[in-house]
């Protein structure tokens, strides 16, 4: 494994993170859950992300469950909040003062740690003064419930002006988390600048764009049973993009490549996802342990300049690369 600054902080992370958006309390039962914690813990995996949203809270517990009996200080764990949980009343949602406090209590209890490492806002609420949110986030850390804050698909803008109240607050704003892979660029015009020269560090999600990159969508054929994207729960981006032959077709392009390197399919998208300056740790999830140790191998391997070169030239127009969608997901009213 291999363990990389996070932004310009003093916190080591795993190159390869564990998240359990998709899978605890949903696609996978606790035991299995657990084994694959296990396993990520033994291939050197130290870094752990979750959000109080998955699976309406049954995801924190369950990584808390998992992760009982483990050294506290050997781990850094990475939480969440934003959206709507529980009963979903006005104010159980945003990034309001009432639903900050209240929801790291929360979170805290269900993963049975006196403090996360990483407290993150899981999107820019566009209801609440940001001042507001800063100061929330700030008293969290002061009480020691949370050593660093970060946030989640924010635009340079937003973080830019995040930073600036985080430093009059003097507390460590420190990560961005995106969606980032090959063929989902859109971090790179601006996003991934501006956090270089605010010292903010990428946690990106969907590494293998949620299995399309591993290649076992082929054009032509059907989906595969069983396969993410057949889940009527998953995103819309998955199924854009397994609907699309000239992107499917792409994809297989990569094998060859990946195999010059010596790595699979998933691993070549993980490494290019990582060979990133700016990129700290990739998130990846697991519904059986031994995919992890697939995964864990891409840590530590740089691609060559032609590998790089030739990927682009392969996935070609298929890349999103426009700057101006990044912050979208981040809705404009208050979810209820």
């Amino acid at each position: 494994m291999e363990y990389r600054h996070l932004g310009r902080s003093g916190l080591k992370v795993s190159a390869i993170s564990y998240g359990n958006w998709v899978t605890h309390g949903s696609q996978v039962e606790a035991e299995q859950a657990t084994a694959c914690v296990h396993a990520a813990l033994d291939l050197g995996i130290t870094t752990f992300d979750t959000a109080d949203v998955y699976a309406n809270t049954v995801a924190e517990q369950i990584l808390g469950d998992a992760l009982a009996g483990q050294r506290r200080e050997s781990l850094e764990i990475f939480t969440k909040v934003y959206f709507p949980t529980g009963p979903k009343g006005p104010n159980d949602t945003g990034l309001s003062r009432k639903h900050i406090l209240e929801a790291v209590e929360g979170s805290l209890r269900r993963l049975g740690t006196d403090y996360v490492d990483l407290y993150q806002a899981h999107r820019y609420d566009h209801a609440t003064p940001l001042e507001e949110t800063m100061e929330a986030f700030a008293d969290v850390v002061r009480q020691g419930k949370a050593l660093y804050i970060g946030v989640s698909e924010w635009t340079a803008d937003q973080l830019r002006e995040g930073a600036r109240l985080a430093r009059e607050l003097h507390i460590p704003f420190v990560s961005n988390q995106p969606q980032y892979n090959m063929l989902w660029r859109v971090i790179e015009p601006d996003v991934v600048p501006t956090s270089l020269e605010l010292g903010i560090g990428q946690v990106v999600f969907s590494p293998i764009a949620q299995g399309v990159l591993t290649g076992k969508y082929r054009p032509g054929q059907p989906v595969p049973e069983g396969s993410r994207a057949t889940d009527p729960q998953g995103s819309q981006f998955i199924r854009r993009l397994v609907e699309d032959e000239d992107v499917l077709a792409r994809v297989q392009q990569l094998l060859p490549l990946a195999e010059a390197e010596g790595l699979t399919m998933a691993q070549l998208a993980i490494a290019w996802v990582l060979q990133n300056e700016n990129v700290a740790s990739a998130i990846v999830g697991a519904s059986r342990p031994e995919q992890l140790a697939d995964n864990v191998a891409a840590a530590g391997h740089r691609l060559s300049p032609e590998t790089m070169q030739r990927i682009d030239e392969v996935l070609g127009e298929a890349v999103q690369r426009d700057g101006s969608v990044v912050g979208q997901a981040s809705p404009r009213e208050r979810l209820s």
